[in-house]
């Protein structure tokens, strides 16, 4: 339904690199979600008041919530779309995330009523009526959600949407939840067991782990995370296609959101070439970057002597002493300058993050082996992390 909705009514729907073509698929997808999750609501309601079951009237509510989640992402989507302003002069793209957030605190909050109703129900049980009609009631409600959950993952993982992909999570875990209540139904219509309220309680704990699932999802790109590994080989492999450019490093990227993502770089590059041809090879990777990655792409040059044999050596020496300190460093902006009583060894080392040894340790034991190396070297390095 969704695919044949997408043809019809979101022009070029193929071009998800398109924002417009973003928002309409989360609105589309957001409209949907809400008119299932209240027919959902509806139907399981009336199976909840008629069968006195507090799991189904739980799960039901559950659905209530689920739509109103499906405001907050069709809102998110329209707000994130809104074009940079004075105030917002990186646009309004994290207003996607912020949504995926209310809508993980939406169901964190229905998880812990349910849960307080659902142990007060273990406490005073009462018999539930548990007829054919609530049983297709559920059955329908399984398979609708898993419909839901598979559209939702699809078009997510295509758009690159956080929100979308909490939405497929929380509808997967709406299925364990409403398949538990089901089980728990016919266990008391079969064997007049009476865990209608430890069924709620287990809707309660599926609730809790999926808006918490999906509190996360959202959370780490508003507190910035670094970009995917594919990501970055992208821009590796783009960068380094152009003859004059050698190496990078540097590599920082800010997410403002869906299509609002901005990039920069060191790109390393002859210090013996014509500096305004250089400048144009770094212009044209900019633009391409900016074409092909739907980014807005920032190159600072930075040349590097390649053809001084001593120098190069001096590289590789020192490269393979800090290594033995940890086989993750790398180093960049490599430089010697001789000088009449030592010659200055002046490099950039880039420390990985599981390496809990402190900077200034790390940087010590660096200076000292290079002394080791040449007691006529005097070692001046900066230790930093890298951001991808």
């Amino acid at each position: 339904m969704i695919q044949f909705l997408s043809r019809r009514f979101i022009p070029d729907c193929g071009n998800v690199s398109d924002p417009a073509v973003r928002r309409a698929y989360g609105i589309l997808c957001g409209c949907v979600g809400i008119g299932l999750n209240l027919l959902l609501f509806l139907g399981k309601l009336l199976a909840g008041l008629l069968s006195g079951s507090i799991a189904v009237t739980a799960d039901a509510f559950n659905n209530l919530s689920d739509a109103g989640s499906s405001v907050v992402t069709l809102l998110g989507f329209k707000l994130a779309a809104q074009a940079p302003d004075r105030g917002h002069p990186f646009g309004h793209g994290r207003l996607e995330y912020i949504s995926g957030l209310v809508v993980s605190m939406v169901i964190i909050l229905m998880g812990v009523e349910l849960g307080k109703t659902s142990i007060n129900k273990i406490f005073r049980p009462d018999t539930v009526d548990f007829t054919v009609l609530t049983g297709v009631i559920l059955v329908i409600s399984i398979c609708t959600k898993l419909y839901m959950a598979g559209y939702n993952r699809t078009i997510g993982r295509r758009i690159s949407s956080p929100a979308m992909s909490a939405a497929a999570l929380d509808s997967i875990s709406d299925c364990l939840a409403t398949a538990a209540v089901l089980l728990g139904g016919l266990a008391g219509r079969i064997w007049h067991i009476r865990i209608d309220g430890w069924c709620g309680a287990a809707v309660a704990v599926f609730i809790l782990c999926s808006g918490i699932r999906a509190a996360k999802e959202t959370i780490d790109p508003l507190l910035g995370q670094p970009p995917s590994e594919e990501f970055v080989q992208a821009v590796q492999k783009l960068v380094l296609s152009y003859p004059r450019i050698t190496g990078i490093h540097d590599l920082i990227v800010h997410d403002y959101g869906p299509g609002r993502r901005f990039i920069s770089l060191h790109a390393e590059v002859p210090a013996d070439g014509d500096i305004l041809e250089l400048h144009d090879v770094v212009d044209a990777a900019e633009r391409e970057l900016s074409r092909t990655m739907g980014c807005l792409a920032t190159i600072h040059m930075d040349p590097v002597v390649n053809d001084d044999g001593k120098t190069q050596e001096m590289h590789q020496r020192v490269l393979s002493m800090v290594r033995l300190i940890d086989p993750g460093i790398t180093i960049h902006d490599f430089r010697a300058v001789p000088g009449p009583t030592h010659t200055k060894v002046i490099f950039d080392a880039v420390i990985p993050y599981q390496n809990d040894i402190p900077d200034t340790e790390i940087a010590s034991r660096i200076c000292s082996g290079v002394q080791t190396l040449d007691p006529n070297w005097s070692a001046v390095v900066n230790v930093e992390k890298s951001f991808v």
